[in-house]
C-alpha cells in the first residue's frame, strides 16, 4: 500500500480539480535518475492493467511494477520554505539522491 498525508491528499485534490474531469494521479517509477530509478507523478486516465489506490480519501493510480518498488511508501506534501513539493518516504529504497527523487 502507498500512502498520502493529509497535506499530500490536500494538494493532490487541489491539483486534481485543473487536471481535468476522469483523470487521477498516477504514481509510477521509472529508470533514470542519479540513482538507478526515479520517481514520477502525472494526472492520467486509468488504464486497464492499473491498480486503483486510494488513502486520505483520495483514489489515485499505479502499475504493478511501480507498487513492488513502492509498497510501504508515504507520500508527503512540503511547501514551507525550501519549495520541496512531493516528497517520497520509501522504506524500500537502499540509498536516495540528494534531490529526493531518486533512488536505488
Amino acid at each position: 500500500m502507498i500512502t498520502l498525508t493529509p497535506r499530500a491528499a490536500a494538494k493532490v485534490q487541489e491539483l486534481q480539480e485543473d487536471a481535468g474531469e476522469g483523470k487521477l494521479l498516477r504514481v509510477f517509477v521509472e529508470s533514470g535518475g542519479c540513482s538507478g530509478f526515479q520517481y514520477g507523478m502525472s494526472f492520467d486516465e486509468q488504464k486497464a492493467d492499473d491498480k486503483v489506490l486510494e488513502s486520505e480519501g483520495v483514489r489515485f493510480l499505479t502499475d504493478e511494477a511501480s507498487l513492488a518498488y513502492m509498497e510501504g511508501s508515504k507520500i508527503d506534501f512540503d511547501d514551507g520554505l525550501q519549495g520541496k513539493g512531493f516528497d517520497i518516504q520509501n522504506p524500500n529504497a537502499e540509498s536516495t539522491c540528494g534531490c529526493g527523487k531518486s533512488f536505488s
